[in-house]
């Protein structure tokens, strides 16, 4: 199977010294233990270091990231190409049913070459380690992952699945033949011991949503795309409706007869006005939106214009938008807004560097493996990025750049009103589902092809995934399955592996039946 190779050519090894973490040293040695337990890294002899960060996830927890951007650099580059988003939607049009997959940790999941491991070594101050499998954040890493997927998938015609990096798609014109290409994907996953991750799977579907593009028996362009603009709420406030303004001010000279659907609006900007929203105004509210959202502003991307990407940060959120250059005019291919958690509010240093991360990864599909121009007001920009030893979240933020090729430029903020705009853009719950909706957490959980594939029409026979189930992951959950239908104490589970204990997670929707553990989705 595919094995990752960094070819870093004749340079010399490149050693970096660790970074302080003051705070966080127990934290980073449980990490790499729990790594090491797991089969990820092991210990290192060799030349290289590169330095870590840890960041805080939403739960509270770490997540541990190595810096490889001086890696990266010296880096021959991998030229496998990618798929043309564009291009793929076109092979589903005859396709009646669709499954979408999604690979667990698909990075963990390939190996790296023998003799390239000690390159992605890296030190906490307590020793050093490299990586066993393909770590995060290495610049050939989506090119390899392409190719893996492409090998183990051969054969399989477009009319069967299509992927994407870890996105697959099966499709099918009846359920049989569907049922038929499934089982064919499923093998080939298996064969390469691939693990998927359920909770991103969609089995069966009549509709489903791939690469930016709603997929039924025609192919459709995603509402994710204009829903910033969309489901943008009706503004309460004169600041409100300023910033709304603001956005389709950028693009008046698109819309015809702008000054006149847009005068109500304007005239309740007048600061004597009273905020009283009437059926006029929320006709020409209604009006503009409709506008921003249909040809000839939005229009569908073109392989043969370069994108440009603008973006902008607030206190409030993040906001950007993509188009093209056609006819001498920017058009949009998508919006894109988010509300920011407390978390990212609070960092308020490095807020434009966020927005840069967000917004292109947003819109990877678009942007990876092409030149495009990132439009910014802010000038701090290019300073942020070429940091010479950046720390903790900004070193991860521009650890996730370097496989994207852009440019910047900078703006005045009376030409930046789109992007500025979004970021501003008021959030339609309230400040309680928002707060509510940064503390959700969902667990991710690894569960085998075997299991996923088990039907009754399945070659695997029940013996067969008894056996499989003997595992020292399984295990033990089997076998407390089998003496009590009750949930075991937290107690009775704390001396089990982090694996065993997702699976007592899932406990209430575990079942069994001849012997054979099963969960339901």
């Amino acid at each position: 199977m595919t094995q990752h190779r960094i070819n870093t050519g004749d340079h010399p090894p490149i050693k970096q010294y660790p970074r302080c973490l003051p705070l966080a040293r127990k934290e980073a040695d449980h990490l790499v233990k729990e790594m090491v337990d797991n089969g990820i890294i092991q210990e290192s002899s060799g030349p290289w270091a590169s330095p870590i960060a840890l960041v805080k996830k939403k739960d509270g927890s770490a997540r541990f990231c190595v810096d490889y951007k001086k890696l990266n650099e010296i880096t021959k580059k991998n030229s496998y190409p990618l798929p043309r988003i564009d291009d793929t939607p076109d092979a589903l049009n005859r396709s009646q049913w669709f499954t979408t997959l999604d690979l667990k940790s698909g990075n963990w999941q390939v190996e790296i070459r023998l003799e390239d491991r000690e390159k992605t070594a890296f030190t906490t101050g307590q020793g050093l380690c490299q990586f066993k499998v393909m770590p995060f954040g290495l610049c050939n890493a989506p090119a390899t992952f392409e190719r893996l997927m492409e090998t183990i998938l051969r054969g399989l015609s477009s009319e069967a699945c299509l992927v994407y990096l870890d996105d697959i798609i099966i499709v099918g014109r009846t359920f049989e033949e569907h049922l038929n290409n499934l089982r064919k994907v499923f093998q080939g996953l298996q064969k390469a011991n691939l693990k998927l991750s359920p909770k991103k799977c969609r089995f069966f579907q009549k509709e489903v949503t791939y690469l930016r593009h709603v997929i039924s028996a025609g192919v459709k362009t995603d509402p994710d795309k204009i829903k910033a603009v969309v489901d943008w709420p009706r503004p309460e406030t004169i600041h409100d409706l300023r910033s709304f303004l603001g956005l389709c001010t950028h693009y008046r000279r698109f819309v015809k007869n702008f000054s006149t659907i847009a005068r109500p609006l304007h005239k309740l900007t007048e600061a004597k006005s009273n905020f009283n929203w009437t059926e006029e105004f929320e006709k020409s509210f209604n009006g503009l939106k409709q506008a921003l959202t249909s040809s000839p502003i939005l229009t569908c991307p073109r392989t043969d214009k370069d994108f440009i990407l603008d973006m902008d940060s607030s206190n409030e959120g993040i906001g950007a938008v993509l188009s093209q250059n056609i006819g001498n005019e920017e058009h949009v291919i998508a919006y894109f807004s988010k509300r920011l958690g407390k978390p990212e509010r609070n960092c308020v240093t490095h807020k434009e560097l966020l927005a840069i991360v967000k917004s292109i990864e947003h819109f990877h599909q678009y942007l990876y493996e092409r030149k495009f121009l990132l439009q910014t007001d802010h000038v701090s920009l290019r300073w942020l990025l070429n940091f010479k030893e950046p720390e903790g979240q900004t070193a991860c933020w521009i650890q996730r750049l370097p496989k994207y090729d852009f440019e910047i430029q900078h703006r005045k903020g009376t030409s930046h009103r789109n992007a500025d705009a979004l970021s501003r853009r008021p959030c339609k719950e309230s400040r309680k589902h928002c707060t509510n909706a940064e503390k959700k957490f969902g667990m991710e959980t690894d569960i085998s092809v075997k299991v996923l594939t088990t039907t009754t029409a399945d070659p695997l026979s029940s013996c067969e995934i008894q056996k499989a189930q003997k595992t020292p992951t399984i295990k033990p959950i089997l076998e407390k399955k089998l003496n009590s239908a009750d949930r075991v104490s937290c107690q009775e589970i704390a001396p089990e592996s982090p694996a065993t204990k997702r699976y007592w997670a899932l406990w209430d929707s575990l079942h069994l039946k001849d012997g054979v553990l099963y969960c339901r989705w």
